[in-house]
Order: structure tokens, then sequence, then C-alpha cells
């Protein structure tokens, strides 16, 4: 299938990012989804999902977590850059809703059908921008950190929840799951979480295929089923909006 691919420039702030939007070369508009990609940045991982997405007949905006494109294969420089953004909870949010605006705006796009998915700090990142009030039809997370510093905008979450968890994840331990189902019950969203069995953190990456980065590992059954998951809920939501426009809640 034709892929037609373009770099966007986007401001955050003073900070230029550099982002992706993928999709099918055909009429539009096409239902949009931000992918927020993992602690790493905006690399060939992220890119090899934008495509698989965009062949299901979405627009998919690779967006750009730290700007100017960036992105390094080194963890701990990941984590570096990860926590800086991350400990700044209202630059984080503009840095998200920064990309959702690229997306919003796009002539390729339909900006009443939006949606955003993410993988490790990526989910995370998706999870905080349905906090901040985006308005998202659904949110998917994959292997995604579930805390959050303000627990109370659960509430802010207009659109449905899916998390794909492995049960073997050392990264986000049972407690931080546990407290993710309180806020979320509490804040009367609907929302669901698939829990693989015996699977660690990243499993969709297939670049970890053995034991080289501890607790975290490629899992090709928990990626199909994940991936499977999250795209029956885009369509889902994509096709069952109210009539009077508003984002769908459960």
């Amino acid at each position: 299938m034709s892929l037609e691919e373009s770099p966007i420039d986007y401001a955050d702030g003073d900070v230029t990012c550099r982002g992706l939007l993928v999709r099918v070369p055909t009429a539009g508009p096409h239902p949009g989804v931000v992918l927020f990609p993992d602690a790493r940045g905006l690399g060939e991982t992220a890119k090899a999902s934008a495509r698989r997405l965009a062949g299901e007949g979405f627009a998919v905006f690779v967006a750009d977590l730290y700007g100017n494109g960036a992105f390094t294969p080194e963890v701990p420089q990941a984590i570096e850059w990860m926590k800086k953004l991350g400990a700044d909870a209202d630059r984080w949010h503009a840095r998200a809703r920064s990309a959702l605006d690229v997306t919003r705006r796009h002539p390729s796009v339909d900006g009443t059908k939006l949606s955003a998915i993410g993988y490790c700090f990526g989910g995370t990142t998706a999870l905080e921008l349905g906090r901040s009030g985006a308005a998202l039809l659904a949110i998917v997370t994959f292997h995604g950190g579930l805390a959050t510093s303000r627990p109370q905008d659960a509430a802010n979450i207009k659109g449905r929840v899916l998390v794909c968890h492995g049960a073997a994840d050392p990264l986000v331990l049972p407690a931080q799951v546990s407290e993710f189902v309180t806020q979320m019950s509490a804040a009367t969203i609907d929302w669901e979480i698939q829990v693989y069995a015996g699977v660690q953190h990243s499993f969709t990456n297939p670049e970890l295929t053995d034991d080289s980065v501890p607790g975290q590992r490629y899992d090709a059954a928990a990626d199909a089923r994940s991936w499977k998951a999250m795209v029956d809920l885009l369509r889902e939501v994509f096709d069952r909006r109210p009539a009077d426009g508003s984002p769908a809640r459960g």
C-alpha cells in the first residue's frame, strides 16, 4: 500500500518540534491519531508503527517529544530527557497539545475525530494529554506508565481509555495499576485494561528479542493482541461519534 509521509515542523513556545504525518494519499479527511513515541524519541520504531496504523485508514502524526526531532538509542540519555520533560506537568501538557493541534489543523485530518496513542513514556504522555482535557475520542497506551502527579485530573478525560499492560512489567508495578483503576473509576470514565500473562515491559518493541535490557522483552502474541484491541477501539469510536459533535464518553 502506498503511503504519503510529510515531515512537519511546529512550535511549542520557543521549541521547534519536527513531527511526521503518515497517511494513505486518498481523498480525506481521515480520522487523526497522534502517536507519542517511547522515551528515546522519534525513531524508526515509532515511524514503523505509524506506517502500520496509517494502513488501517487513519492519518497518523508522530509527535516530537523533545524538540528538533530528537532521538537517542542510549537508555540513560532517554531517561534524562524523559525526566526533564515529565518534571513540569504544564510544559509536558503543552508539548503534547502542540502535536494534537498540528494534527487537528492538517487538511487531511477530520479535526472532530481525534485520538492519541503512545508507547512507554509516550503512553504516559497520551494519558497526560487526556488528563489536560483534550478532545480525544480514545487514548491507548502500550506498556505506559500510569502514575500521575495530578490524579484529580482524571475527571478531565473525555474519551475512552485502553491500557495494554504486561503482567511481568517491572517498571509499572501492580500498586500503580491499582491506583490507576481507582482514579479512573472515581472519574466514571469508560476504561479498560488488558493484562498479558508473563509479558514484560516494551513488549511491542521488536528490537528487544533477547534479555539485553532486563525486564524488557518483545512478545509477538501480546504485540498482536494489543494492536488488534487498539484498532478495534479506534474504529468503534470514530464510527460512533454523537450527533451533536461532542467527544464520545462511556
